[in-house]
């Protein structure tokens, strides 16, 4: 095998709660997470020389050890004593620093697809082991689906049922959100509400698409909103439009929403995105890692694809 093509899954948080700060620094969470069909195409080519290349369709983005891809390339190499090296070619769809995972998810599909092109096997568990080193979002982004996370973000359990498919709307302010910033100013101990964990995983197993929209929650949006007001002003407009419910997805500043009809979700993204004037408004879907067996690939620059292959 010469190259391979995968699609690499952006990810929103059904809930994400805050339970804790470690001696080291970091949280402990609480999070229901869920990718959508929204992707980043991430071709892999080897080649005979030593060495990593990345390349983009987007200019400006850093294309040397700045970029996770290029660090999930290089342990790769390492870990399995690789002497050729590999080209990277990535092709952004989704928003850069969202809240959405773009660079954890270009991150996960290269460690997956050099596994696979070098014939390493290396396996689900040690792939997720390599990624946690480079970033808490990695191994879901491995895993994908529908799923419980807790720990640092690197303790996953699958959730079967997965959530229910519906119509999502992402929308991501011009605005830009520091995560280090954004944990720094949370105090836990005044968070007004917190998520109900075990209310969503039985809206899930039961797949009420409406009950799951209400209880939506994320204790960051206490930290994020004050700094971007916008956000909230966002969320109150899509469940104006008859959104079963809203939230922002990670550290944000993405707003997310969830329908269950098509064309109030497309009639929500062109009011959104001329309303207030967003670069990035995108019509989606839950995505369920069953879609991947199709093995459709993807097409450099095309914007109108079917739902696809990772592993």
């Amino acid at each position: 095998m010469k190259e391979i093509r995968l699609r690499a899954r952006a990810k929103i948080n059904l809930t994400l709660d805050v339970t804790g700060k470690r001696e080291d620094g970091y949280h402990t969470l609480e999070m229901l997470m869920q990718s959508v069909t929204l992707y980043d195409g991430v071709l892999l080519r080897r080649k005979k020389e030593g060495g990593i290349i990345v390349s983009s369709n987007r200019k400006w983005l850093p294309t040397d050890r700045r970029n996770l891809a290029w660090r999930a390339a290089e342990l790769m190499l390492a870990e399995g004593n690789i002497q050729e090296g590999v080209e990277i070619v990535l092709d952004k769809r989704i928003p850069v620093a969202a809240g959405l995972a773009g660079g954890s998810a270009d991150a996960a599909a290269v460690l997956v697809g050099m596994d696979r092109l070098f014939g390493l096997h290396f396996g689900r568990e040690k792939l997720e082991e390599i990624g946690l080193r480079l970033g808490t979002d990695i191994p879901y982004c491995i895993r994908r689906g529908t799923v419980l996370a807790t720990g640092v973000g690197e303790v996953l359990e699958d959730i079967s049922p997965q959530c229910p498919r519906c119509f999502v709307v992402l929308a991501k302010p011009n605005v830009s959100v520091s995560t280090k910033t954004v944990y720094q100013n949370l105090d836990l101990q005044k968070l007004p509400y917190h998520p109900d964990t075990e209310a969503m995983l039985s809206a899930i197993a039961t797949q009420d698409v409406e009950q799951i929209g209400k209880l939506l929650c994320n204790v960051l949006e206490t930290v994020t909103i004050p700094m971007h007001p916008v956000i909230a002003q966002v969320k109150e407009r899509f469940l104006e439009m008859g959104a079963a419910g809203t939230l922002m997805s990670g550290s944000g500043p993405t707003v997310f929403a969830l329908f269950t009809k098509e064309e109030a979700a497309k009639s929500a993204a062109k009011k959104i995105q001329k309303e207030f004037g967003f670069r990035d408004v995108v019509l989606t879907g839950i995505f369920h890692v069953a879609q991947e067996k199709e093995r459709s690939v993807w097409k450099k620059n095309s914007r109108s694809l079917p739902m696809s292959t990772f592993l």
